[in-house]
């Protein structure tokens, strides 16, 4: 006998185009729904080909809604970048457009407008309660949530942020208006959106695949589409940086070409003036000392220890 009970799971795919051998390429999709009705959740993964943490997060949230998922309806596009994916680039290897620059998208635009348009009306037919597009940073990076704020009404940025909240992660202020984003277009159909930063790209770091995991759950738990008694996760870091929202900051730049030497590593609490790197010369000369602008906190230190004029070292939250 079939169980009544039992959630409703739909995995199929969404058409993008025909390659020239007439091949299928095809956008995969993830549906579970509750018998008892409640919020309809999005999640994203793999916006950017190389950024695939997010898809295994979804993974492992699914596997585990089969059974605890009380009410509402769960939506996910896993894979949106596949053509980024098997070429393990951040963008489209087709066009070499950045899916998320190309938000709300155009039927009759570039490639990246067209893919972007279909996802973005899919989401706006299921009028969503919210919605969380999962991305990684830097290889080396910290877990953190980032909440468009420019450019939104009052109000949308405050509920938003009440989301941010109960993810359990810093929250971050992007201080960029940047129009052609997922998450800003949703804010302005007033719809609640943010973007999650899950730790390093290119690879599965399995700790940071636990920890995306917890922060989904603490959601599903807040909008009470999950029946769980559980310790919400909460990121390790002083109240201070905990309880306000910091503002992201790529600065300082380097100003001279080099080697970068770290003295701080993400995560770190870092004071206004304080060293966190030195340029060298090939024969080890420091030429160069960076210091921090302001005070916060370190999320993410460059892939590489190549510096020249104008070079991103670091990306901070600040305490303004």
């Amino acid at each position: 006998m079939a169980n009544v009970n039992a959630n409703i799971n739909n995995y199929s795919f969404k058409q993008i185009s025909s390659g020239s051998d007439l091949s299928k390429r095809r956008l995969p999709y993830m549906n579970i729904q509750s018998k008892n009705p409640g919020p309809v959740l999005w999640l994203t993964g793999c916006m950017h080909g190389d950024e695939i943490g997010g898809t295994v997060v979804i993974q492992e949230i699914f596997t585990k809604l089969k059974t605890g998922l009380k009410k509402g309806v769960v939506n996910a596009f896993p894979l949106m970048n596949p053509f980024g994916f098997e070429t393990t680039s951040r963008n489209i290897s087709l066009s070499q457009e950045d899916l998320n620059r190309s938000f709300p998208g155009k039927n009759n635009g570039t490639f990246a407008e067209r893919l972007s348009s279909m996802i973005f009306n899919l989401i706006l037919e299921t009028k969503p309660a919210l919605v969380l597009d999962l991305h990684n940073d830097w290889t080396k990076s910290i877990p953190y949530v980032l909440l468009d704020s420019v450019g939104i009404e009052k109000n949308l940025v405050e509920k938003t942020d009440y989301f941010a909240q109960k993810t359990g992660l810093i929250r971050i202020s992007d201080t960029e208006l940047i129009t052609t984003t997922l998450t800003y277009n949703l804010l302005k159909q007033g719809i609640p959106a943010l973007t999650l930063e899950l730790g390093e790209s290119y690879t599965v770091n399995e700790k940071s695949i636990e920890m995306g995991c917890n922060v989904i759950w603490n959601t599903l738990n807040d909008l009470g589409m999950v029946d769980e008694h559980f310790n919400p996760f909460r990121y390790n870091i002083p109240e201070i940086y905990m309880d306000r929202i910091l503002s992201y900051s790529p600065y300082p730049l380097a100003s001279l070409s080099g080697i970068i030497r770290f003295l701080n590593q993400p995560g770190d609490l870092v004071k206004k003036g304080q060293r966190i790197a030195q340029i060298h010369n090939a024969f080890g000369k420091r030429i160069e000392t960076i210091k921090a602008l302001e005070n916060g906190i370190i999320l993410g230190i460059a892939d590489y220890a190549l510096s020249y004029p104008g070079a991103p070292i670091m990306a901070f939250g600040n305490i303004l």
